[in-house]
This record gives structure tokens, sequence and C-alpha cells, in this order.
């Protein structure tokens, strides 16, 4: 499961300790809320379903799809539907490639949601293999639905934008930037993500 309330605070007062600045924003902003989303294939389903589409049409196809595959937490479901019946049901040619690469490699074991590698980089690029998964979705993932403590999305705008005002900077950071001044705030950085999407107030999977 994601960060609890409890580890989000754990985690956001340690970097407050030793962050004059996360600790002003943190006075400004308050404890974010916890984004906890369930363990397994049917989350990143929902991820690529989501892609580059608002969170109402993301809604609306998912119900789609799930009334045309039936049982939508089994990949199996998924892959004995034909493209037709995919795309009637709302996804893209391109995402529904997408779909079906996560079902095979879901199916077949070669993605084990339950037996993820426990080193974070190893995780991603495993999930990463999933065509559509890049280094975002695969973050975004194992930060909401496995918690995981140190995960930081450096690539994310909404991140960036976050870190460059609250530490005052004259412009946005760049992704190696951001992971430069994220460095200092291990193995707490899963915490600091959430805070930076509560201080933008954005929302995210």
């Amino acid at each position: 499961m994601g960060l609890s309330a409890e580890r989000l605070r754990e985690g956001i007062d340690a970097i407050a300790a030793q962050d004059a600045h996360v600790a002003a924003a943190l006075v400004r902003a308050g404890y974010p809320e916890p984004r906890i989303r369930a363990r397994g294939y049917e989350t990143l389903l929902r991820t690529i379903v989501g892609q580059q589409v608002s969170v109402g049409a993301a809604n609306s196809i998912w119900n789609k799809l799930a009334g045309a595959i039936g049982d939508i937490a089994d990949p199996r479901a998924l892959l004995a539907r034909s493209a037709e019946e995919l795309r009637a049901a709302g996804l893209s040619r391109q995402k529904i490639g997408y779909a079906q690469s996560l079902a095979g490699l879901s199916a077949s074991g070669e993605i084990d949601f339950a037996n993820l590698p426990a080193d974070d980089e190893e995780a991603i690029a495993l999930l990463s293999a999933v065509k559509g998964i890049g280094r975002w979705s695969a973050e975004i993932y194992l930060l909401f639905a496995e918690g995981r403590p140190d995960i930081w999305p450096a690539g994310d705008l909404a991140v960036q934008i976050e870190v460059g005002r609250i530490k005052g900077l004259a412009e946005r950071p760049s992704e190696r930037t951001t992971r430069e001044i994220a460095e200092l705030w291990r193995p707490h950085r899963g915490a600091a993500a959430v805070f930076m999407w509560h201080h933008y107030k954005t929302e995210v999977l």
C-alpha cells in the first residue's frame, strides 16, 4: 500500500527539520492527504487508460472497458478480447498495444506485482518494459501502490515547479537539478514528492 498519513508526516517532518524552505512551505500548505492505490496489474492498466485524457474521460473509458472485458482485474480477460472490441470500449490503437503489452507480461508472470524487485531502479526498469509505461508512470506506481519511501519523480513538471518555488529559484529547475536538490532529502523523497503535488494542488493518478 502507499504511504500512510503517519509515514508522510514522519518523512516531511524529517526533511523540514533540515531544510528551512520546506519547513516554511509546510507552514503554508500543511500536510498532504495520503495518495494510496491498490497494488497490481489493474492499477497500472488504469494508468495507461488515463494517459493524455481528462479524469472524466478516463473514468468513462474505464467503465466501458470493464463492461467489455468482464473481469478487468484478470489480464487474461483483456488478452481474450479482439482489438476491435477494445477499440469499441474507447481505447486508441496505441493504448490497445500498451494494454496488451501489460496484460501479456502480467499473465506470463514476467511481471509479478506481488514480488517486484526490492531495488527501486530495478523495479522501475522492469515496469518500464511495458509498452507505454515510462519512468514517470513506473515511479508513480511504486510510490502510490507500494509506498516505496524514497521514490523521487524528478521528471514530473509539477514537482519541478514546486521545488523551484519552495527553494526560491528564479526559474523551474531541470530534472537533473531537481534530482540533485532532493539528494539531501533521502530517504524520504517519496513523502517530498507527495508534498510537492499537495503544494501545487494537482491530482496525480
